[in-house]
């Protein structure tokens, strides 16, 4: 169950990144309320995603602890995940929770997704409007 959760996501999540850059639908100006939607739904999507990734390692075993000095495991539960999916994509890490083990890679590639997307999403922007 685990790893079906694990794949599926990971298949949700490149699905949902091409289509942020495989569709060419964009107005040309500086602001443009579909890119902003765009961006704003498939950044949602690749965070619940992410989610349910953590969600489905966490199954076999702990991959978030808490990061006070006794490091004792985070609950096994979908809104600890989701939490943490937040955090991370957003760029805030509060800190409270740290990933071990595989959860430290998948972390770090939501982080540079997170950071990745919005800077694409300007480059776009800035992009149409030059060619105008």
């Amino acid at each position: 169950m685990g790893s079906l959760l694990v794949i599926g996501a990971i298949l949700f999540i490149l699905i949902n990144l091409i289509y942020f850059f495989k569709n060419k639908e964009f107005k040309y100006s500086y602001f443009s309320t579909k890119m902003f939607y765009k961006l704003f739904f498939v950044l949602t999507g690749v965070m619940i995603a992410f989610a349910v990734l953590y969600y489905g390692l966490g199954i076999n075993g702990t991959v978030l602890r808490y990061s006070m000095p006794d490091g004792e495991p985070v609950p096994h539960s979908f809104t600890n995940y989701l939490y943490f999916s937040g955090v991370t994509i957003l760029a805030v890490g509060y800190g409270d929770f740290l990933p071990v083990g595989h959860l430290r890679f998948f972390a770090l590639l939501e982080a540079a997704i997170g950071l990745l997307l919005p800077s694409a999403y300007f480059m776009k922007v800035l992009n149409s409007k030059d060619r105008e």
